[in-house]
């Protein structure tokens, strides 16, 4: 059945988590099922996807950790003592430093913002995913996965932001002429149904969770920037994203 890409754009509602599974084919990213969560448990509809696949590969659009300062400031304080480290240092991680250094666009403070909730609700899933496949889904640090189903975290805005095309401003039900306009961007990428394209156009959820499939297929192609520290990206995680100029 060959290797599979599933995206997820996570939110604490199910309502507002996209779902898309995708696959290599060629040059062409194939996008057969686009959905949200809706009335089901997400991790159920992932699971009937795993199910049915040899390997897949999980893109999931939030935060998989947290800085590493912020932990071990926490760890020590006592209310109404100083922190004694600098807030950025604290709120936000090297790879969101990294990103905003290398794109311009700047990924919310996990440690600092209502982020973290779906940061939260992120790693439940994943958690709920071990418990109904077996598997242990381990985060991947390279495109030669090992195991049956691993998982990367990807920023659809940023991967937008290297496509040169809007990464902002297309979330409401109102903004449908920009998320044409990203759909127009992306389409030589894409191979998909008429459908799925209306349904993307119409949902910013289902069309961000087709973009993590595409930041799934850049981590895989390897056209994607690499951690200085693979050690400190272990403990805070790091963000799969494509240069702005591409490859």
């Amino acid at each position: 059945m060959g290797l599979k890409i599933i995206g997820v754009d996570c939110a604490t509602d199910p309502k507002k988590t996209g779902l898309a599974l995708g696959a290599i084919d060629g040059n062409k990213t194939v996008i057969s099922e686009v959905t949200t969560g809706g009335t089901e448990n997400p991790a159920d509809i992932i699971h009937e996807w795993i199910r049915n696949h040899r390997q897949v590969l999980l893109a999931l659009d939030a935060p998989l950790g947290w800085p590493a300062d912020l932990g071990s400031t926490l760890t020590v304080h006592r209310a109404g003592d100083g922190m004694g480290t600098d807030a950025n240092d604290l709120f936000r991680r090297e790879t969101d430093r990294f990103v905003t250094q290398t794109l311009g666009k700047r990924p919310l403070d996990v440690g600092a913002d209502r982020i973290a909730r779906t940061a939260h609700s992120a790693l439940t899933l994943l958690d709920e995913l071990r418990d109904l496949t077996g598997s242990q889904i381990p985060l991947a640090w390279s495109p030669k996965l090992s195991e049956k189903v691993e998982a990367i975290e990807v920023y659809s805005a940023g991967t937008l932001t290297a496509l040169g095309l809007p990464s902002s401003g297309y979330k409401k039900p109102c903004d449908k002429k920009t998320r044409v306009r990203i759909l127009e961007g992306i389409k030589e990428l894409l191979d998909m149904s008429v459908t799925a394209e209306d349904a993307l156009a119409g949902n910013a959820d289902l069309l961000d969770a087709v973009i993590c499939v595409l930041a799934g297929r850049d981590f895989l192609d390897w056209k994607v920037l690499p951690p200085g520290s693979l050690d400190l990206a272990r403990q805070e995680g790091w963000i799969w994203v494509r240069p702005r100029d591409g490859f």
